[in-house]
């Protein structure tokens, strides 16, 4: 379905619809004072809501160390109030795995090191872009 588009005298005729220059005006008026609206509103919802939670932080004795990612206490979303009401015994948390040492086995010019593991470092790969072999690098023990 083609559409012309025709302007006659400060109007726009698109095809059957008319759209006067006046109206967009009017329109992106009423838009600036929707706008001024609802940040008016929000700004009052906004103290509201504010409120609304430090009521429920203060009814639960939750704290902004409690909101913090990973620092949630209880575990699994439930706090040990709630774990002993309940007459769950208390779990306690394993500690992560901590990260295995593992000894270089290259040593670049500079002094930098490499374990082998992973991707190969910039300096390792540069130096052998510039025809040198990793073994050149290869520490001997």
């Amino acid at each position: 379905m083609a559409c012309k588009l025709q302007i006659i005298g400060g109007i726009l005729n698109f095809n059957r619809m008319v759209f006067n220059m006046s109206n967009l005006i009017e329109i992106q008026s009423q838009i600036e004072k929707l706008q001024k609206q609802a940040l008016e509103i929000r700004a009052r919802e906004f103290d509201k809501t504010v409120q609304d939670i430090l009521a429920k932080m203060q009814a639960f004795g939750i704290t902004l160390k409690d909101l913090q990612p990973g620092k949630a206490r209880g575990g699994k979303g439930r706090s040990k109030i709630a774990a002993a009401a309940k007459g769950a015994p208390g779990k306690t948390k394993k500690k992560p795995k901590e990260a295995a040492v593992v000894a270089a086995k290259f040593r670049g010019p500079n002094g930098e090191t490499w374990s082998g593991r992973g991707l190969t470092p910039r300096w390792l790969a540069a130096l052998v872009a510039q025809g040198k072999t990793r073994e050149e690098f290869a520490i001997k023990s």
